[in-house]
C-alpha cells in the first residue's frame, strides 16, 4: 500500500562478526585424532618402557632417545627413576611430567616411611601415584607409567595411565613401541625366571622396539630391584 501513510524509517545494515577459525572451518578427520596438532604433526613424544618380575625382583628399562614428533631432541634422555631402595618407576611421555611425577613420588614416600616407620609397598606406592594423577585429571601429567618393586608380598609391577587408572600385572610395556615390545615379552617370559634370562628378554624386546619404532632408540636404561637394593645399568648401543 505505497503511498498511505508515513514511511517506515530504514534500519541500518548491522555489522557482521567474524567468526573464529575453529567454527569457521569444520574440524579434519586428522584434527581430531586427540595425539596430532592442527599441522599434522604427532605431539606425543615416542618411548618404549618396558617391566617384568622375576624370580626374586623387577627389572623396570627403557630407551633413551627423546622426540618430538618426527625431531629428536636427546639421545640421552633417563626414563627410569629410582623411588626407593625397593621401589622405581618407568614412564613414557613428556620428559618434565616423568621427572616431576617421579620427584613427588620419591617425596611422598619418604614422608610416608617417616610417619609410619616402615617402607611403603610397591601396592602403596601405586595407589598413592594412581591418585596423584586422578587430582591432575584436568591438566593431566602427560604420561604413562609403570610403578615396580619388592615388598613382603614379593615382586609386583603397576601399569597406570595418565588418569589414574591402576592395572597389576606380571609384565608390561607402554609408549610408542609397545606393540612390539610387549609381542617379544609375552612369547618368552615364564613365571620365577632368572635374573640373567629376564635380561635379556627385557633387552630383546626393547630392541625389537627400537627397529621397528623410529621414535625409540640410542641405548637402554635398566634398573633391578631384588633383596640387595637398585642397581642401575645401561646399554649403549
Amino acid at each position: 500500500m505505497d503511498g498511505f501513510g508515513p514511511s517506515l524509517p530504514t534500519l541500518p545494515q548491522l555489522p557482521t562478526i567474524p567468526l573464529m577459525p575453529h567454527v569457521q572451518e569444520a574440524p579434519t578427520q586428522q584434527q581430531t585424532q586427540p595425539n596430532t596438532a592442527p599441522n599434522g604433526v604427532s605431539w606425543m613424544p615416542g618411548a618404549t618402557t618396558v617391566a617384568l618380575t622375576y624370580h626374586g625382583g623387577v627389572i623396570l628399562a627403557a630407551e633413551k632417545r627423546v622426540t618430538y614428533g618426527s625431531f629428536i631432541m636427546s639421545r640421552g634422555g633417563k626414563k627410569v627413576f629410582k623411588v626407593t631402595d625397593r621401589i622405581g618407576v618407568a614412564c613414557a611421555g613428556l620428559i618434565g611430567d616423568m621427572q616431576i611425577l617421579s620427584r613427588e613420588m620419591e617425596a611422598q614416600a619418604n614422608l610416608y616411611s617417616m610417619d609410619v616407620g616402615r617402607p611403603i609397598s610397591v601396592r602403596s606406592a601405586s595407589k598413592l601415584l594412581a591418585n596423584v594423577l586422578f587430582n591432575r585429571r584436568y591438566a593431566p601429567l602427560i604420561t604413562q607409567t609403570i610403578v615396580g618393586g619388592l615388598d613382603e608380598e614379593g615382586p609386583s609391577v603397576y601399569v597406570l595411565d595418565m588418569l589414574g587408572s591402576l592395572i597389576p600385572d606380571k609384565y608390561a610395556a607402554v609408549g610408542s613401541g609397545t606393540e612390539t615390545a610387549i609381542g617379544v615379552i609375552e612369547e618368552g617370559y615364564k613365571d620365577n625366571m632368572p635374573l640373567k634370562e629376564a635380561k635379556e628378554l627385557v633387552i630383546r624386546s626393547i630392541k625389537a622396539a627400537i627397529n621397528r619404532d623410529a621414535m625409540s632408540g640410542d641405548g637402554i636404561d635398566i634398573v633391578i630391584i631384588n633383596k640387595d637394593g637398585v642397581t642401575e645399568e645401561a646399554v649403549n648401543f
